[in-house]
Parts: C-alpha cells; sequence; structure tokens
C-alpha cells in the first residue's frame, strides 16, 4: 500500500532537446543546415552534364560480378563516436511490432523508427557514462535477463531467439537493452542514490496523510510521458495519438512505454504504482477517475510535454483490496471443429451454457465435462487481479459454485471457468511500514535526478546523424 511518485515531479524538468539534433521528421525535430541545402543544390545543378555523357555510352546487358550485401550496417546516428546503426533501428523496431503482432501500418512504422532512434541515442549515453565511471554489468547477468525474458514468453532460448528473428529483432537488441537498463541503474545507485536525503519526519508525513485519506479512492496509473517544446507541441500530440490508437488496438500499453515514454518510469512499463487524483499533474486529476479499469487516455498535455495515461486498477486507501482474492476455479475446455461458422460456434456456446449454468457447482464439473465433451484443468492459487479485466469483471461478483459464460476463440476453444472456492483479502490491509514509504520518497527523488542527469548528458553530447 505504497504511495506512488506524484507525474507532477515525473514530469518535472521535461521537454529538452539534443544539441546537434539536424534532422526532421521526428517528434523533436531539428532545422536543415543551410550548407546542407546548398551543397544539396551543387549536386542537382551537375546531374545534366552527368546524364548526357552517361546518354552516350553503349552499355551491354549487366552481369553483377560481386555480391549485395542488403544488411550492411550503414551509420545511422554517430553519439560521441560510437555508432547506432540502421540495423539497430531495425532491431529495436522489431521489438515493437512483436508486441503489436506486426499489425502497424507502413506510414506508422516511419514514425516509430525516429522514436527509435532517440531511445537508442539515450541509451547509447547512458551506456557510455556508466563506462566513463567504471560501472560494468558482467554478461552473466544480462545473460541471467534474457533467460528471464524468454521465460516469460514460456519458450526455450532456442525457440525465443527464433520468435525474435521472425519477429525482425533480435537477441542481441533485446541484451543491449538489458544491458543499458542495468548498467544506468548501478550508476545511478553510486553516483546519485547516495546524495539523496529523506527525512523521518517527511515519512510520518506521508504515513499520516493515508490514515487521514482511508477510504478514499486511489489507482494504479500506467504512463507514457513525450517531452515537447512549445513549438512542437501539436506535432508530439498527433504522434502521442497514434500510440493511444495501436494501443486500444491492441499494442502492449507496457511495450509502447519501455520503448518510447521519456519519464522515469520507463524501465518499468510505465507503471506509477498506487497514486491519488490530488497527487497527480492538474491535467490527469479529473481524467483518471473517469477512466474504466484498463482504458487508455487520450493524450493529454501536460507541463514540458503530453502525457498517455492507462488506468491498471482502482481501491480504497488502507482498505481490502479485491483483486488480491485468491480463487479455486475449474476449466472446462472444449475445442471447437475446424473451419466452423460463427452461427454454429453460437450455437454450441448457448449449449454449454444451457448445460453448466445450474449444473450444481465443482462437484458436478467432471460429470458435465465428460456429457459436453470438454476437458478438465484445476487451479487452486489464481488472484482474481492477475486474470483478463473482463474475467475480473465477472468473477468478482460470481458466488461459489457458479460458472462463467462461455468464452474463448476458434484456435482455442470454448472456455467456462466454474468457481470452487475464494478466499478474500484481510479487511484491514493497514498502513505500509516506515520503510516502504522512506523507499518510496527515495526512489521518488532517484527518478527525479536521474532525468536532470540524462538531460545534461543530452546537452553535451555531440550527436551526427548520416
Amino acid at each position: 500500500m505504497m504511495l506512488a511518485s506524484p507525474s507532477g515531479v515525473v514530469y518535472a524538468g521535461a521537454g529538452q532537446t539534443h544539441r546537434k539534433e539536424t534532422m526532421q521528421g521526428m517528434s523533436h525535430q531539428f532545422r536543415k543546415l543551410p550548407a546542407r541545402a546548398a551543397i544539396l543544390g551543387l549536386c542537382l545543378a551537375a546531374v545534366p552534364a552527368a546524364a548526357q555523357q552517361l546518354s552516350s555510352l553503349q552499355l551491354p546487358d549487366l552481369t553483377i560480378m560481386g555480391t549485395v550485401d542488403p544488411n550492411i550496417r550503414k551509420a545511422t546516428a554517430i553519439v560521441n563516436g560510437d555508432i547506432i546503426t540502421d540495423t539497430d533501428v531495425d532491431h529495436r523496431l522489431g521489438l515493437v511490432m512483436i508486441a503489436n503482432s506486426g499489425q502497424i501500418a507502413a506510414n506508422e512504422r516511419e514514425v516509430l523508427r525516429l522514436q527509435v532512434l532517440r531511445n537508442l541515442i539515450d541509451e547509447k549515453l547512458q551506456i557510455q557514462e556508466a563506462e566513463q565511471h567504471e560501472v560494468r554489468v558482467p554478461e552473466a547477468e544480462v545473460e541471467q535477463a534474457y533467460a528471464r525474458v524468454a521465460a516469460n514468453f514460456r519458450q526455450s532460448r532456442e525457440a525465443f531467439e527464433a520468435f525474435l528473428r521472425e519477429g525482425g529483432s533480435s537477441p542481441a537488441s533485446i541484451k543491449q537493452q538489458i544491458r543499458g537498463e542495468l548498467a544506468w541503474s548501478r550508476l545511478l545507485r553510486r553516483r546519485v542514490e547516495p546524495f539523496i536525503n529523506v527525512g523521518d519526519d517527511e515519512v510520518q508525513s506521508v504515513i499520516r496523510k493515508l490514515e487521514e485519506s482511508k477510504g478514499q479512492e486511489e489507482f494504479r496509473v500506467g504512463e507514457i510521458f513525450l517531452s515537447a517544446p512549445p513549438e512542437l507541441q501539436g506535432q508530439v500530440m498527433a504522434d502521442a495519438a497514434r500510440i493511444v490508437e495501436q494501443v486500444r488496438a491492441g499494442a502492449s500499453f507496457v511495450a509502447y512505454a519501455r520503448q518510447f515514454s521519456e519519464a522515469s518510469t520507463a524501465a518499468v512499463g510505465g507503471d506509477l504504482g498506487w497514486v491519488r487524483a490530488e497527487q497527480l499533474s492538474p491535467a490527469l486529476q479529473a481524467i483518471v477517475p473517469t477512466l474504466p479499469r484498463g482504458a487508455v487516455s487520450d493524450p493529454v498535455a501536460v507541463p514540458g510535454g503530453v502525457a498517455i495515461i492507462a488506468l491498471v486498477e482502482k481501491r480504497k486507501v488502507l482498505s481490502a483490496d479485491p483483486a488480491n482474492a485468491v480463487l479455486s476455479l475449474k476449466q472446462l475446455t472444449i475445442p471447437l471443429p475446424a473451419g466452423i461458422s460463427e452461427a454454429d460456434a453460437r450455437k454450441l456456446a448457448a449449449n454449454v451454457q444451457d448445460k453448466t449454468r445450474n449444473m450444481g457447482g465443482c462437484g458436478k464439473a467432471d460429470e458435465v465435462a465428460r456429457q459436453i465433451g470438454a476437458d478438465v484443468v484445476t487451479n487452486d492459487q489464481l488472484r482474481l487481479g492477475d486474470m483478463p479485466l473482463p474475467l475480473q469483471q465477472i468473477m468478482g461478483s460470481m458466488q461459489v459454485g457458479n460458472a462463467t459464460p462461455p468464452f474463448g476463440s476458434a484456435a482455442d476453444g470454448l472456455r467456462v471457468l466454474v468457481l470452487c472456492g475464494r478466499d478474500d483479502p484481510p479487511a484491514n490491509a493497514g498502513v505500509p511500514s516506515f520503510d516502504q514509504v522512506y523507499g518510496q520518497i527515495n526512489d521518488q527523488r532517484v527518478n527525479s535526478a536521474a532525468r536532470r542527469y540524462l538531460r545534461d548528458l543530452r546537452r553535451d553530447a555531440v550527436i551526427d546523424y548520416r
């Protein structure tokens, strides 16, 4: 039951841009240099003469003797002497594509590509700064973290690597992102955290406010923040609108936050934790309470840029969280015939619902399963809050012995969940400990200092775009 950093703090100091940026088309766009335009004019002036010479040649049919390698690594940007290649950008963009199941239009990919490049520049600056201060990340730790990512996808390392390559990415791209996050985290612990001070009176003040707020609503919030100077506010707002469109179409909010958010919460998928409305930026205070669980807001202008907010969950301060209820379930799965029509599938679902609606609870689940040709799986330790949102809403009000309506897909078949038991959380969740509150305040200040640190690295960087 811990307070998260207010968005007003997270957004403080936003709106920074790179000093040497000369590229157009990005959310934080850059001016073309006059010299570049002059050079381009000279090149165009030389074309007619060259074309005239070429037209006088007698060229035979061509047989190419060498090889053309489409995977040649061309420099896209050089950051303080370190190269970011087209391949680096393509592979990191592939991670975004995987998160969206490849459902991104071609014109959207170019916008995302420019945002990916910006993030790779920040990552390169963070790694360089860590190396400057002799902060090293052992490869064994990178490999362990990579193995955990593969396990989250429920795949072996070999299958996960093939999956990444099929999606246009690579194991090296994920490992580099892991390496950057670990290096930056260790650098902050060494150079920032020791200088952060949190007073005992501050901690006690937060605990008192929590006690006074008991019973009020608080919200588990995710954020994506894109910085924007005033002259680029409209374009960044349009970029944010495209992200909202993709997330509402089924893309991962967490993946977008990790790749594109400029808030300090990007490393944890945009998770702000539990907050009360008054802790948020004034522009967001009236929006968050109106969002349904699982919903994503439209882009909102906030100091320094644009924010996108996702409401993960809501609850009462210092009250039991219904999402922590532990359920005992039986799942009945009925396979669907290949090529079944929607009308026939709905007819079958209606028959299954008729059989399971009043079957008398879990004691008869196996018998009913045999009648309808279903497989049965039991799970006695499933947390309500870990279930998909539609099922949370259904099962949150179900009585023991009741069954859900059939749900599923042509590939997965029809499924019905029967509630066998429910262990509700304690009625009084209690005030967080002194150490918990202390740690939360400390993290807030470290994150705020980290944003200033990265801003300074951007300001002093020499970045050459190719």
